[in-house]
């Protein structure tokens, strides 16, 4: 089925509201509209007090579950810490070729690592890791290209060191 829209709803508070500030990034990024609403879900269900951390598994799990339709590709933003059980962190992750993914702005502030603030570079990685995340649900997996926005990013430097635009062979695989 054709894609409508994408949609991105943020869960919990976001300074200077963040997800109308990504949107025209987005939309840019996959030539679709992009709709911004707010979700509410109680987040102390996906909560590990082992970890101090939030299960990624569970919540992508309930963001397909309520919050995503056939004719659109939606995206849960969240400020939590997420993990995955072998992962010790994680900015995000989706349904590869599916409906929805989830995306976290936790670890994409200079505050976390003790460096002096930046909102422009803290945009950018949030933008970055949200068309990714969107990437995967059209189909688009890890690519090698270092510069591509879908090159795999373990740490926030490797964030920082590619675009927030495709290579040009995910553009042309991209499943629109």
């Amino acid at each position: 089925m054709k894609q409508e829209c994408i949609s991105i709803v943020s869960f919990g508070y976001f300074r200077d509201n963040l997800h109308e500030i990504i949107r025209e990034d987005v939309e840019r990024a996959f030539l679709l509209p992009v709709v911004t609403s707010e979700g509410h879900l109680d987040l102390s269900e996906f909560y590990n007090p082992n970890r101090n951390q939030y299960d990624g598994n569970m919540l992508l799990r309930e963001m397909e579950k309520r919050f995503a339709a056939d004719d659109q590709k939606t995206l849960g933003l969240f400020s939590v810490d997420l993990f995955i059980p072998i992962l010790t962190y994680i900015f995000g992750q989706a349904f590869l070729n599916g409906r929805s993914g989830i995306a976290s702005v936790f670890r994409l502030r200079n505050e976390r690592y003790g460096l002096t603030p930046d909102e422009e570079l803290f945009r950018s990685r949030v933008v970055k890791e949200v068309i990714h995340e969107l990437g995967h649900t059209f189909g688009l997996i890890h690519c090698i290209d270092p510069s591509c926005v879908m090159r795999s990013s373990t740490y926030v430097e490797e964030i920082d060191q590619k675009s927030r635009h495709f290579c040009e062979k995910c553009r042309e695989s991209i499943q629109l």
